[in-house]
């Protein structure tokens, strides 16, 4: 098969919310490795909080912090932070709201004090692998830092919680302009309404526009796997797209085909009857 460059997002997708990568999973990137195809990560998580257990399976690139960060074998390609003046001014609207934010910089993640009590007492949607990370990561323990702690230097995207949805509505007539609102598939009897914003011209697609600028290839060239709405531009741009079983059915419906669950090692399953790997 000619070579392929695959993008797989990681929550939901790659691993189930916070778990490690399973043994098949892992079989799968590294048998397509073997097989002469280039392998991404695409992935709405910032670079600190991209566990080494994940980096060790062994990857030849990344797009991060949903497109705002690419680098590819160790290079750069792409590297957007807001500036602080730009971060202030929408944590100004959202706190107006009465909405609680989460700042993800180069240096970490920084949240609102008020934010972890609202994630802990949250029913998530099964399709929400955004808010069950949130929720794991507090878990788990994950050095998630308060707001007090931000360094101040400027960050990649800020992500929301609210009670309302109207208010998450309300904020965009400040912000809608300049920002992509993706909100994250929430259940009818929800207490809590979670989603990013993230500048207009950045998303996971146009990471993989440089991805494949880098290695000379088109958009035919590329498969991709994801599960929630910050895939939304990825799955639509690929030549060929996989919405994991678990995905929000709105991406299901845009995607090419739909694989096993990622607890179900969906990945695998899909590598295996595309013929991309040899395990």
């Amino acid at each position: 098969m000619k070579q392929k460059l695959i993008f797989l997002d990681i929550d939901g997708t790659l691993v189930a919310a916070m778990a490690k990568p399973s043994r098949l999973v892992i079989q799968a990137v590294q048998g397509a490795r073997k097989a002469g195809h280039k392998i991404f990560l695409c992935t709405g998580r910032n670079m600190p909080i991209i566990g080494k257990d994940i980096l060790d399976i062994g990857f030849d690139g990344t797009i991060a912090s949903a497109g705002s960060h690419v680098e590819v074998e160790g290079k750069v390609l792409f590297d957007s932070i807001l500036s602080e003046e730009t971060i202030q001014e929408c944590l100004h609207v959202f706190h107006g709201h009465g909405i609680y934010c989460r700042i993800e910089s180069p240096e970490g993640i920084y949240t609102d004090p008020q934010m972890e009590s609202l994630l802990r007492g949250a029913k998530a949607d099964p399709a929400n692998s955004e808010l069950i990370r949130m929720q794991k990561e507090i878990e788990a323990g994950i050095p998630i830092l308060p707001y007090d702690r931000y360094p101040g230097r400027g960050a990649y995207k800020i992500c929301f919680t609210s009670t309302s949805l109207e208010a998450v509505e309300a904020t965009k007539e400040s912000l809608g302009g300049r920002f992509e609102y993706v909100v994250h598939p929430y259940g009818d009897s929800t207490s809590c309404y979670n989603g990013e914003i993230i500048p207009r011209g950045i998303d996971k697609a146009k990471g993989m526009d440089l991805v494949c600028k880098y290695y000379g290839s088109g958009f035919q060239d590329t498969i991709a796997f994801g599960d929630s709405m910050n895939d939304y531009e990825m799955i639509r741009a690929a030549g060929f797209s996989v919405a994991m079983g678990n995905a929000c059915e709105d991406l299901k419906r845009i995607a090419d085909t739909i694989c096993k669950s990622v607890w179900e090692d969906g990945i695998y399953y899909e590598f295996q009857r595309m013929g991309l790997c040899h395990t």
